[in-house]
């Protein structure tokens, strides 16, 4: 405890012994309900977060669950197109209602309040972290099992908030084959680490293609180091995602829920196991 602590965690910057590790979590709005939160990082932009985020969501809710995306990519938002959502959010005195995808999944994105969905969001570190913010203090989540949250990638100012300030219960990483990425997915999982959340597992996306003629599979982007990584860090949990381009014209046409293929199996039941329903 340093000298003259006020023992207000909350405007505090220090990581000392008597800090509450919770002490920083928001409150959701009173109105909504929501029992687990799991985030979906990545060490660098462009491996397809975006992607598995949406996936598992949909994975889950044909499982029965109730689910929920909150897009925290403030800057380079996706959600929306690729579940086929238009228009803006709408809301009352009591906060904003996220938007509803065909298939009952709940969302909430910067471009869905933006009068157009095509203007950049131009805007300094701490002011996205607020916005982050405010989709878990000012709408209203309706009776949510399983909220994935796509955050952007690296470790900065927006995946702190989201590790600070809401009650995430795990995260997935997601990679791709390229031998870079071994050391920056080290960067989130070191990142996670240090906040004491627990890291669920490892998809690599773009992790093969195969041939439509003689089902044989290639390796586009060099052979994949996915288990020396996953083992060099105690993953029991992988998962490995195709260059499928039939998943890649869902995505472009905002029918995600429409894909198939049980890529994310693994991946979802390590969420259902590792984050139970009470």
């Amino acid at each position: 405890m340093s000298e003259g602590c006020t023992h207000d965690c909350s405007s505090c910057s220090q990581n000392c012994a008597s800090r509450d590790p919770k002490s920083l979590i928001e409150k959701p709005n009173e109105h909504s309900k929501i029992k687990r939160v799991i985030g979906i990082v990545s060490g660098k932009g462009g491996v397809g977060k975006s992607l598995v985020t949406s996936m598992l969501a949909v994975l889950m809710q044909r499982k029965g669950y109730r689910c929920a995306v909150l897009d925290a990519d403030i800057t380079g938002p996706s959600i929306p197109k690729v579940f086929g959502i238009k228009g803006r959010a709408v809301g009352s005195e009591e906060g904003i209602f996220p938007a509803l995808s065909e298939k009952g999944t709940q969302l909430m994105s910067i471009n869905l309040l933006l009068e157009n969905e095509g203007d950049p969001v131009v805007w300094r570190g701490p002011v996205i972290a607020g916005a982050v913010k405010q989709f878990w203090t000012d709408v209203i989540w309706d009776d949510v099992d399983y909220m994935f949250v796509d955050m952007p990638p690296g470790t900065g100012d927006v995946p702190l908030t989201v590790f600070q300030s809401l009650p995430v219960d795990g995260i997935v990483v997601v990679t791709s084959p390229q031998e870079l990425v071994g050391m920056i997915v080290g960067k989130a999982v070191k990142m996670a680490e240090l906040l004491n959340i627990p890291v669920l597992g490892i998809v690599e996306n773009m992790a093969y293609f195969e041939c439509p003629s003689c089902k044989e599979r290639h390796s586009i982007f060099g052979q994949s180091n996915l288990e020396e990584i996953a083992a060099g860090y105690g993953f029991d949990t992988v998962a490995r995602i195709p260059i499928d381009p039939a998943l890649a014209a869902a995505c472009d046409a905002g029918k995600i829920e429409e894909f198939e293929g049980d890529w994310l199996e693994p991946m979802a039941e390590k969420v259902i196991t590792a984050a139970p329903l009470e």
